[in-house]
């Protein structure tokens, strides 16, 4: 069983993502993955934190998860709509814990926002 949420499975899953996001190829990347001349809207990810759920019983049988969902567009108000979306696509299978901000990144251009998603996935 792989030790990171399957969120691309999730995202590649709901039409309302692939609406916003495209579906050949669904722009959902790990960190680092997606390019300068990357199509917009594009989202990526990334752990932000984990632990196991230790216990002095036996060996952890979940582990936690904390994934960072960055949402980039051109404008401020298509990244709050892919954010919106990317949100009710993992709300699901997991909790909101933050709301990380929004900025502008003046190299790229883009607008960012930012959220944490936290999943406990069984072992």
């Amino acid at each position: 069983m792989s030790m990171y949420p399957p969120l691309f499975q999730w995202v590649a899953a709901s039409t309302a993502a692939k609406a916003v996001l495209g579906s050949s190829p669904v722009r959902f990347w790990p960190f680092g993955k997606a390019t300068q001349d990357e199509a917009r809207p594009y989202a990526v990810h990334q752990l932000a934190y984990g632990a196991p759920e230790n216990t002095l019983a036996c060996a952890p049988d979940s582990d936690t998860f904390g994934v960072q969902i960055d949402a980039y567009a051109l404008d401020v108000t298509q990244a709050r709509a892919v954010a919106a979306v990317l949100r009710d696509t993992l709300q699901p299978h997991g909790y909101i814990t933050a709301w990380n901000g929004e900025f502008f990144e003046q190299d790229t251009k883009l607008y960012r926002v930012s959220f944490t998603v936290e999943f406990i996935i069984n072992r």
